[in-house]
C-alpha cells in the first residue's frame, strides 16, 4: 500500500527509518519508543523480544548472539521494504548481539503510522521479515549442559 496523504500534515521530508542498530550493550526501550514519535501517526506499534527460561522443553540459561557483518545493511534493506509497503511515519529497529541472560532485552522493532491496525500489521512484518532474513544466529545454552544453534534470529 503506497503512502496517501489527505492532510498536509502527514506529508514529511524527515525519513522514517529513524533508528536501525545491531549493538553489544542492553538495548532501550525508551530509545526506539522516542525515535519512533510523531505527530502525523495515530498509532505506533513495539515489539520486544526477550530471551525466555526454555525452549523445546528444555531449560534455558542463556544465550548469545552473533551476527554476519552485512546484517545492519539487511535490517535497512527490510526497513526500507516496510516503508514501501505501509503508511509508515517513523520505523526503528534495533537487535543485541553478545551474551545475554534469561529476561534480556534481544529485540526491538517499532513503527508508527497513521492508524493502529497499518502500525501493527508494518510492526508484525518488520520483525517477522527481520527474524527470517537477516543473518543473526542465537547460540543456546540449556541447563543440562548441551547447547544449540539456531538460524536468523
Amino acid at each position: 500500500m503506497a503512502p496517501t496523504f489527505d492532510h498536509p500534515g502527514e506529508s514529511g521530508a524527515q525519513d522514517p527509518i529513524r533508528l536501525l542498530a545491531i549493538r553489544d550493550e542492553p538495548l532501550s526501550l525508551d530509545e526506539v519508543f522516542r525515535a519512533v514519535g510523531d505527530d502525523a501517526a495515530g498509532g505506533t506499534a513495539l515489539f520486544v523480544g526477550t530471551v525466555r527460561n526454555h525452549d523445546g522443553g528444555a531449560d534455558v540459561d542463556g544465550l548469545g548472539y552473533s551476527c554476519h557483518p552485512s546484517a545492519e545493511a539487511e535490517m535497512r534493506r527490510i526497513a526500507v521494504k516496510v516503508v514501501a509497503e505501509y503508511p509508515v511515519r517513523a520505523l526503528a529497529a534495533v537487535h543485541r548481539v553478545g551474551d545475554l541472560a534469561v529476561g534480556d532485552l534481544a529485540v526491538i522493532v517499532a513503527v508508527s503510522c497513521p492508524h493502529r491496525g497499518e502500525a501493527f500489521e508494518a510492526c508484525r512484518k518488520l520483525i517477522d521479515d527481520l527474524k527470517h532474513e537477516v543473518p543473526i544466529w542465537k547460540h543456546q545454552k540449556f541447563s543440562d549442559g548441551t547447547e544449540e544453534w539456531v538460524g536468523a534470529c
